[in-house]
């Protein structure tokens, strides 16, 4: 079992969430819910992983706070 990190943001225009595998091609959903959007990212992994295991682009490290003025 492989687990990936999804960056998930809620689309105010459609009242969707979207979410996307950082560094992985393809690996993007989106849904009404969160329990959906979730179903659908292991859809996707499941079938872009039927290639094999990919070569990240990049690899997700966090999320920082920026403050401008």
């Amino acid at each position: 079992m492989k687990t990936y990190t999804a960056v998930v943001e809620h689309c105010p225009d459609t009242g969707l969430y979207v979410g996307y595998v950082p560094g992985f091609p393809g690996a993007h959903s989106q849904a009404e819910t969160l329990d959906e959007l979730n179903r659908n990212l292991q859809e996707v992994l499941v079938m872009l992983l039927e290639d094999g295991e990919p070569q990240l682009d990049a690899e997700f490290v966090g999320t920082q706070t920026v403050t401008v003025s």
